[in-house]
């Protein structure tokens, strides 16, 4: 094996260069056999493999270990033949016969007339890395990525192409679509490609209607006489959010889960849940609910006034006035209406006991890129509470985890540079940090894109980045110099340079900006990596 390099990704991964294919998939075998101390996750790609760890100790430790563990090689071509009819209607088919100075019709013959073998999965659910057996089909991806691929698009960027599981934000080329289902949780094996596989593409005679039917419903109800909470208005988006779901990152899968880990653990911890209870990710704050049963709720995050009208028949209480950031109690029938004050962008409520909400790969939380996990809540929707655990005691009231601005009004992260600061030239990490940025009106849980009046990122290295592992808080550049920052459901792997990556301790901080917030970059240095 040659490991050409190791780099810092974020406060707990780290980045894997090595020379070829077989390297990658000969370390990836070995750290999923034997993992090391503190990993959490692996993510194989083109020519690196992203090692994610518990602590930044653990991924110290490994760097100094990595170069000297000693791997085997990894099993080769034992997957099987899969067959993917194709509609050659993409919106850059013509685009991708100039480039590679073909007629159309010769670019859809390049594509059917050679197997693709599946190299490694990535990016989404079901999506495949297909490497074809020549390269005349090597185009660059989109300059400018689109914030919406349609769901079973089929692409091409570099040597490789692949097919889009589900409607996502993308930048490879679109030369057509499929009607097959590429990831289904109702099969044994819910990615139709899975690494090693080959797969023959061919034209498609005619649209093919595939049922592709849930192996339970997502969207979860309890008996109305069972306790819990009525949904009577659940704003602009309340999600179901929990720690989320690490550890398969080699299928395409993220880990998502809360967005702002600080805010979600305070509400939990207020009303005496263990950590990793799901609870409500509640956008702007808007939400309306009413209690079945008596309920203990708090609600932490993104500032909102907080009022509590009596059930119907009680001729006794008033409404009143609950305090967030702390306990209190919301009796059977009563009805809590939440407004956000515009500090803040995502508010967590927790109610004492476990929301009674099916498991998806092991976690309860919506992943909004990938589509796992439970839809977003509606309307009459009602969800069921367990008993609370023996033993875990109602909090005290705490201070508010919101990122406070300094005296203009600008936020300020902390980065650590790289893995890909060297795309960048000696000048590029100070670029980013000298001027101010903006969040702009198209972020949401996968990102949050960013715009500046002052000048965007210039890269010195010009070629194409193969795909690669991309850490949470990755600061990922296209073309257009305006980055990305990769919040709880973004893609597991990106094929554009990550400058910086946010330290985890100012995630948090990074979920709770709204559309308009400024933002200054300011450099940390890491340590451990060569």
């Amino acid at each position: 094996m040659s490991i050409t390099a190791i780099h810092r990704a974020g406060s707990h991964d780290l980045l894997v260069d090595l020379a070829t294919l077989d390297d990658v998939l000969a370390l990836n075998s070995a750290l999923d056999t034997a993992p090391l101390a503190g990993q959490k996750d692996i993510l194989a790609a083109a020519l690196t493999v992203l090692i994610k760890f518990d602590s930044a100790a653990h991924a110290v430790r490994a760097a100094s270990l990595l170069p000297s563990l000693e791997l085997g090689a990894a099993a080769r071509n034992t997957g099987k033949l899969v067959e993917v009819p194709v509609h050659y209607d993409g919106e850059d088919l013509t685009a991708v016969a100039e480039l590679t100075g073909m007629s159309v019709e010769a670019v859809v013959n390049a594509h059917t007339s050679q197997r693709w073998t599946a190299a490694f999965g990535g990016f989404a659910p079901g999506f495949a890395y297909l490497r074809g057996e020549n390269q005349l089909l090597n185009v660059p991806r989109r300059s400018t990525p689109r914030t919406k691929v349609p769901a079973l698009s089929v692409a091409l960027a570099g040597e490789y192409s692949a097919v889009y599981p589900r409607q996502s934000p993308g930048g490879w080329q679109l030369i057509g679509h499929t009607d097959v289902p590429m990831w289904d949780l109702s099969r044994s094996t819910p990615a139709l490609i899975r690494p090693q596989d080959t797969v023959q593409f061919t034209v498609a005679t005619q649209a093919i209607s595939v049922a592709s039917p849930r192996a339970e419903d997502e969207s979860p109800r309890a008996a109305s006489t069972a306790p819990g909470l009525q949904i009577i208005n659940p704003g602009l988006q309340t999600l179901i959010q929990d720690a989320g779901r690490p550890g398969y990152g080699n299928l395409g899968v993220g880990v998502a889960g809360t967005a702002d880990q600080a805010s979600y653990h305070q509400a939990n911890a207020l009303v005496g849940n263990p950590p990793g209870a799901a609870a409500l990710e509640v956008l702007t704050g808007l939400l309306s609910l009413q209690a079945i049963g008596d309920q203990v709720v708090a609600v932490a995050g993104a500032e909102v006034e907080l009022w509590i009208t009596p059930a119907e028949n009680d001729e006794v209480r008033a409404p009143r006035q609950a305090a967030a950031n702390a306990p209190f109690a919301l009796l059977d029938g009563e009805r809590l209406d939440m407004t956000g004050t515009g500090r803040g962008l995502r508010s967590y409520l927790a109610v004492r006991g476990e929301l009674d909400v099916p498991e998806t790969l092991g976690s309860r939380s919506t992943d909004t890129l990938s589509g796992l996990g439970p839809a977003a809540l509606a309307a009459g929707q009602r969800l069921g509470v367990t008993q609370p655990h023996h033993g875990h005691i109602v909090g005290n009231p705490q201070p508010s985890t919101l990122p406070e601005p300094d005296g203009d009004g600008v936020y300020t992260l902390r980065v650590i540079p790289g893995p890909r600061e060297n795309w960048f030239g000696e000048r590029g990490i100070q670029a980013l940090s000298s001027q101010l940025w903006q969040v702009t009106n198209e972020s949401n849980r996968v990102g949050i894109r960013l715009a500046t009046d002052g000048s965007p990122l210039q890269r010195s290295i010009h070629e194409e980045l193969p795909s690669e592992g991309v850490p949470l808080g990755a600061l990922q550049v296209p073309p257009s110099g305006l980055p990305v920052l990769f919040l709880a459901d973004h893609p597991v792997t990106g094929g554009y340079p990550v400058i910086a990556t946010v330290i985890e301790e100012d995630l948090s901080f990074a979920a709770q900006l709204p559309a308009g917030s400024t933002i200054r970059f300011s450099t940390v240095e890491s340590r451990g990596t060569k």
